[in-house]
């Protein structure tokens, strides 16, 4: 999601795993990939998720206007977004009413993203891609490693962590990276936190931190 305030610290074994803390040598490199925008494409997900979901409280949003709202920073979280278009456009326009809960919203939004597998309701979560292919991504596994077999490729995203896994698996793509640092472990970007924990997870030395190299839309 861009969802990211999306605390619970570290990787389950479920899903990427912790590298050990072993030193990385010289010839290797550090590479830490946003997903939204950088892995997948998600103007028909996520952002059609916030349009639509504002839809139903009665606030027409552009994608014009959520991306100039992201360029703010601090709005990563889709969830609360969504709510704050809701009440910006109120306010705008005049409109009367009590303003939704976040939880409703939330729900909204996560019916609209995830579908309902039940009532065979798709979501808009089906209509994500790959930007990149999957050749592209091994290769830079593979420049990134050295020739090693060390663990230097992460997730840092604002999704919560079963949005991420999910993607990460559709496409075939989750045994490239060794740790996932979502939503739920904490702070979101732009606190340093995300970057930091993936870091750690990496066992990276803080003193090689030159070596790291963040990849974002943003």
């Amino acid at each position: 999601m861009s969802s990211s305030n999306e605390i619970s610290a570290g990787v389950s074994s479920s899903s990427c795993p912790a590298a050990p803390a072993s030193p990385i040598s010289a010839s290797e490199k550090i590479l830490l990939l946003d997903m939204d925008g950088v892995l997948a494409e998600v103007s028909k997900s996520y952002r059609g998720a916030i349009i639509a979901t504002c839809q139903e409280y009665g606030a027409v949003i552009t994608d014009d206007t959520i991306s100039e709202w992201k360029a703010r920073g601090g709005c990563n979280n889709d969830w609360k977004l969504s709510l704050d278009l809701i009440e910006s456009y109120r306010n705008e326009h005049g409109k009367a009413g009590d303003l939704p809960t976040l939880d409703a919203v939330t729900n909204t939004f996560e019916r609209i993203y995830q579908g309902d597998e039940t009532k065979n309701i798709p979501g808009l979560a089906d209509l994500e891609t790959l930007i990149c292919t999957k050749q592209h991504l091994e290769q830079l596994k593979d420049k990134c490693c050295g020739g090693t077999s060390a663990k230097n490729m992460a997730i840092v995203t604002g999704r919560p962590r079963k949005d991420c896994m999910k993607f990460l698996k559709l496409h075939h793509i989750d045994h490239l990276f060794d740790a996932c640092v979502c939503m739920e472990d904490g702070p979101p970007k732009p606190d340093p936190f995300p970057v930091v924990e993936a870091c750690r997870l990496l066992g990276v030395d803080p003193t090689r931190m030159a070596d790291v190299l963040m990849v974002g839309d943003t």
